[in-house]
C-alpha cells in the first residue's frame, strides 16, 4: 500500500514533453516507410518502374515544400503559440498522408507528399521549442532529445510496417503504411490542440504575465526554475518587472532592459548583430547535419543493403528493420546522457567518426571489394551501415538540434530555428534526389562526398562552435563573444605543423 500511495505522476512539463515529441515519431515513420514502399511490387505494379531520378524526386517532393514552410513556422507559432502551431502542422500532414493511402495515381501520390511537407515543416521546427521553452534547464537536455527518440521508434514501426505488409496481393501492401500514419497524425493534432498547455515564455512575449503564471503552475515547474529559466533564456520585459535591475544587460549589450520589447518576432531578428553569429552557424551546422547522407541511409536503406549483397527483396527489408531497431537501441542511453555530453564535443567527435565510416565505404567501392555472392567487402559494408547510424545517433542527432534551439534567446529561439530546420529540408531534399542518381552511376561517389561534408563540419565546429550545455543566455554571449575554445590550440598546431614542413624543406 505505501508504494501506491507514494506513487507521483510526472509534472505536467514532463507529460507535455512527451506528448509533443510524438511528432518525432511522425516524421521518422515517414522517413523510413517512403524507401521500403516505392520498391514494393504492387507500388511498382500500380505506378510503373521508375528510372533513378524519378524516384529521387518522388521520395524527396516532400522535402522543399517541408524547408519552405519551415522558414515561415516560427511566426506562426508566434502568431498563435506553440500548441497550435504543432496542431495545425499535425493537421495538414495527415491530410498529406491520406491523400497518399488514396492515390491512384503517381502525381497523386507527389501531391499528398508535398502537402505532407507542408505540414511536417509547420510542426517540426516548433517542437524543440516548445520543450526547451517550458523545460527548467537542468531537465532541458533529456527532454529535448525527446522528438529524435520518438523519431527512432517511428523508424522501427515504419519499417516493420513495411515488412509485414509487403507480401499483401494488393495495393493494400503500399497503401496500409500511409493509411497509419494519417490515423497518427489526426490523432497527434488532436491531443497538440487540447492537452498541450501554452509556453509561459511565449505569453510573456505577448505581455501575458499573469497566464503566464499559471501556466508555470499548471506545468508544475518549481519557482526557482521558473526564475532560472527568465535568467537562462531572457524575456527582458519579465527580467524587468522580476529584478528591476536597471544594469542587467540582455540580448544586445547596448540595450538597457527599460527599452521597448517588440511584441512579435521576425525571421529578419534572427540576423540583428548580437546574434546573428549563432544563426548562421546554427543554418550552416543543420543543413550539413543531413549532408552527413544520414537520410539517404534511411530513406533508400532497402537499395543500399541490395547493392552490398543482400540480394533478396525480404533479406534488404529484413536489414532496414534491424537498423532501425540499432538506432532506437542507441538513442535512448544517448537520450538519458544528452545533459552529460557536451554539445561541442559530440559534434566535433561525431562528425570525425562519421566521415572515417564513409570513407571507409567509399573506398572498398572504390577498391571493387564489395560483391553479391562472395568475400567480406559485403558484410563490411553492412556492419559499416549500421556503424554510421549508431555514431549518428549518439552524437549529431541529439547535440546539435538542442545546441540551435538553447544559442539563441527568447526573441529569436522561433525564428533563427526556423531558418535552421529550413536549411535541414534543403539539404534533406538534395541528398534524397541525388543518392540514387549517385548510386546508379558511381558506385562510391556519395560516400566520399558525404564523408567529405562531415570532415568539413567538424573543422568548422572545432573553431568557431562554443560549448552550450548548461549555460544561461549571458554565458553564451561572452562565448560567442570569442573564439571557441581549442580554436587557439588548433591553429597553434597548424603553424607547428607548417614550420615543421618548411623546416624539412630547407634540410
Amino acid at each position: 500500500m505505501h508504494a501506491l500511495t507514494d506513487f507521483r505522476w510526472p509534472s505536467q512539463y514532463i507529460v507535455s514533453s512527451i506528448l509533443c515529441s510524438f511528432g518525432g515519431f511522425l516524421f521518422g515513420m515517414d522517413t523510413s516507410i517512403i524507401g521500403p514502399v516505392t520498391v514494393m511490387d504492387r507500388y511498382m505494379a500500380d505506378f510503373g518502374t521508375a528510372s533513378a531520378t524519378v524516384h529521387g524526386l518522388v521520395v524527396s517532393s516532400i522535402l522543399i515544400p517541408a524547408a519552405i514552410s519551415s522558414f515561415f513556422a516560427g511566426r506562426v507559432a508566434d502568431a498563435v503559440g506553440r500548441p497550435k502551431g504543432i496542431s495545425i502542422g499535425g493537421l495538414i500532414f495527415g491530410l498529406g498522408a491520406a491523400l497518399e493511402a488514396g492515390a491512384v495515381h503517381l502525381a497523386m501520390f507527389v501531391v499528398g507528399r508535398v502537402v505532407e511537407g507542408v505540414g511536417e515543416g509547420i510542426f517540426l521546427g516548433n517542437l524543440v521549442v516548445y520543450i526547451c521553452e517550458i523545460a527548467p534547464p537542468r531537465r532541458r537536455g533529456p527532454l529535448t532529445s525527446g522528438p529524435q527518440l520518438l523519431n527512432t521508434v517511428g523508424l522501427v514501426v515504419g519499417f516493420f510496417t513495411c515488412y509485414g505488409s509487403r507480401n499483401i496481393n494488393s495495393s493494400l501492401a503500399w497503401r496500409l503504411p500511409f493509411a497509419l500514419l494519417a490515423a497518427f497524425s489526426f490523432l497527434f493534432a488532436a491531443v497538440s490542440l487540447l492537452w498541450l498547455p501554452e509556453s509561459p515564455r511565449w505569453l510573456v512575449l505577448c505581455h501575458r504575465e499573469a497566464e503566464a503564471a499559471r501556466a508555470w503552475d499548471v506545468l508544475g515547474v518549481e519557482s526557482a526554475d521558473r526564475e532560472k529559466s527568465h535568467h537562462g533564456h531572457e524575456n527582458a520585459v519579465t527580467v524587468a518587472a522580476n529584478l528591476n535591475d536597471s544594469t542587467e544587460q540582455l540580448g544586445n549589450p547596448v540595450t538597457s532592459l527599460s527599452a521597448p520589447v517588440k511584441n512579435k518576432s521576425s525571421l529578419l531578428d534572427a540576423f540583428a548583430p548580437d546574434v546573428r553569429a549563432r544563426t548562421m552557424l546554427s543554418v550552416f551546422i543543420l543543413g550539413m547535419q543531413q549532408m552527413s547522407g544520414i537520410d539517404g541511409i534511411l530513406y533508400y536503406a532497402p537499395l543500399l543493403f541490395e547493392r552490398a549483397g543482400l540480394t533478396s527483396s525480404s533479406a534488404s527489408f529484413l536489414a532496414s528493420g534491424v537498423s532501425a531497431i540499432v538506432i532506437l537501441s542507441v538513442t535512448i542511453p544517448a537520450l538519458i546522457w544528452a545533459d552529460k555530453w557536451g554539445r561541442r564535443q559530440s559534434t566535433i567527435y561525431g562528425g570525425l567518426g562519421l566521415s572515417v565510416i564513409m570513407f571507409l565505404m567509399g573506398g572498398l567501392y572504390a577498391g571493387n571489394a564489395v560483391h553479391d555472392s562472395y568475400g567480406a567487402g559485403r558484410w563490411v559494408v553492412v556492419v559499416s551501415i549500421y556503424l554510421f547510424a549508431v555514431v549518428f545517433c549518439i552524437s549529431w542527432a541529439v547535440g546539435i538540434k538542442i545546441y540551435v534551439a538553447e544559442s539563441q534567446p527568447q526573441r529569436t529561439r522561433a525564428s533563427a530555428t526556423s531558418l535552421a530546420h529550413g536549411s535541414n529540408w534543403i539539404a534533406n531534399f538534395l541528398v534524397a534526389l541525388t543518392t540514387p542518381i549517385l548510386l546508379d552511376r558511381s558506385t562510391f561517389g556519395a560516400y566520399f562526398l558525404f564523408g567529405g561534408c562531415t570532415l568539413l563540419t567538424a573543422v568548422v565546429c572545432l573553431i568557431w562552435m562554443p560549448e552550450t550545455k548548461g549555460k544561461s543566455l549571458d554565458e553564451i554571449e561572452a562565448a560567442f563573444s570569442h573564439k571557441a575554445p581549442g580554436t587557439r590550440t588548433f591553429f597553434r598546431s597548424i603553424r607547428r605543423l607548417l614550420r615543421g614542413l618548411q623546416g624539412g624543406r630547407d634540410q
